[in-house]
This record gives C-alpha cells, structure tokens and sequence, in this order.
C-alpha cells in the first residue's frame, strides 16, 4: 500500500519520499553558499599531477572495492580523509577504487556520523 503524502512547512502537499521545491530551493541555495566559500579543487591537490595519478591507479583497480559491490570503478577514495595532509593524500595505501555510487553512500555515512 503506498505510503500517504505529507504537508510541508510551506503548506503544500508533497508525495512521500519527495522534497517540495521550497526545500530543494533551500538545498541548492545552501550547496551555492557551500561551494563559493570551498577552495578550488586544484587548490585542494586534485590537479593534473594527481588526475595522472589516479586514472593510473583505476587501471590497475578497475572494480569498486565496497564489499560486495564489484562495479567498475569510477573514483579513487581516500580511505583516511587526508584533510590537506599531503603525505596522506599521496600515499597509494591509503587509496580504494570505488563506483560513484558506492563513493556517495560512504561519504552520506561520514557525514552523519
């Protein structure tokens, strides 16, 4: 039986599961706000040095590391956040192929905890 829909702050009424567009006007302003104060990928060491690097790295590691996933991988993952700490960034130890999809839930899951 599917789930009845929900009032949202604004008044309207929205499906379950679903944001109404006041919410996700608020979400997009937020990751906007997020974004212009983030520094710039390159700045943050993902430049031409480390893209060399990690399209090596994921033709050697071709599948997504999450257990029991096994998708062809798309992105490398720092299994330790390096938070800046170059040694870190760097070491390939410290590196796991991961699909988009299995990057996005492990970084969701960091987030909430």
């Amino acid at each position: 039986m599917p789930r009845p829909p929900h009032l949202c702050s604004c008044g309207r009424t929205v499906p379950h599961g679903a944001l109404c567009d006041c919410q996700l006007a608020a979400r997009r302003a937020r990751q906007q706000r997020h974004d212009r104060r983030r520094p710039s990928a390159a700045s943050r060491g993902y430049g031409h040095e480390w893209r060399k690097a990690r399209d090596q790295f994921l033709k050697l590691n071709d599948r997504c590391a999450w257990p029991g996933c096994g998708a062809p991988a798309t992105l490398v993952d720092h299994i330790v956040p390096h938070r800046g700490d170059k040694r870190l960034f760097w070491d390939r130890s410290n590196w796991q192929p991961l699909c988009t999809s299995c990057h996005s839930r492990k970084k969701q899951q960091a987030e909430r905890s």
